[in-house]
């Protein structure tokens, strides 16, 4: 597909999923052979997906800030639903045992209920979120966001969730991964300059990295 963003491999079928948001589906790619099997008509623009490890897919639909779950191995759309308030959702986490999705959208957590399809909570965070991760072993979820921050949630019940605290992280620190071992969360970012000027290819172009600044930035109790 065109213009793919998250990618992911599923041991249940055995599948990696490119999630493609200019083509607004999702590819199927047998691991073993390296070939295509199908791909998913989504409906939408795809951002970021999970697997519950037993043959469903979730995804995230940016553009129409709703959640889509696909069968991996027949690939046939199962159910959609939509995150309102909710909008233009990016990351997205998943509780197995609670059976809850984590969604992060523009300064709020969306919780949804993946058996019933229906937001069961919302919780405020920071502006411009990009991944979230959720910790079973400590019942915690992580979001990070654009306006430097990463903010803590607590999960007091499947349904119940409260804001811990906020941590200063770096402008830009938004790409996330957690440890569940040592519960140890980590962000990447780097130091930026000017933009370069736009042209018709780019119309909104990037701040440039400055060469030599990547860092990854560490966190834990």
């Amino acid at each position: 597909g065109q213009n793919p963003d998250a990618i992911m491999y599923d041991a249940f079928s055995g599948r990696v999923f490119t999630f493609n948001g200019r083509t607004a589906n999702a590819t199927a790619i047998d691991a073993a052979t390296d070939k295509v099997v199908g791909t998913v008509d989504l409906g939408g623009k795809p951002e970021f997906a999970v697997t519950d490890g037993k043959g469903t897919i979730f995804v995230n639909n940016e553009d129409k800030s709703e959640i889509v779950a696909f069968d991996a191995k027949s690939l046939q759309v199962k159910k959609r639903w939509s995150i309102a308030p909710g909008e233009g959702p990016s990351g997205l986490a998943i509780d197995l045992k609670g059976k809850r999705l984590f969604s992060v959208c523009d300064k709020v957590l969306v919780v949804s209920d993946f058996v019933n399809g229906k937001v069961v909570a919302t919780v405020p965070v920071g502006n411009g979120p990009d991944a979230v991760r959720y910790d079973a072993g400590t019942g915690l979820v992580f979001s990070s966001n654009g306006d430097g921050t990463m903010t803590v949630v607590k999960q007091e019940s499947p349904d119940k969730y409260s804001v811990l605290e906020t941590v200063t992280t770096a402008p830009r620190a938004r790409t996330m991964e957690l440890d569940p071992k040592t519960h140890r969360v980590f962000l990447v970012t780097a130091e930026f300059g000017p933009a370069p000027a736009p042209t018709k290819e780019q119309p909104r172009p990037r701040p440039t990295v400055v060469p030599g600044t990547f860092m990854v930035l560490e966190f834990g109790k």
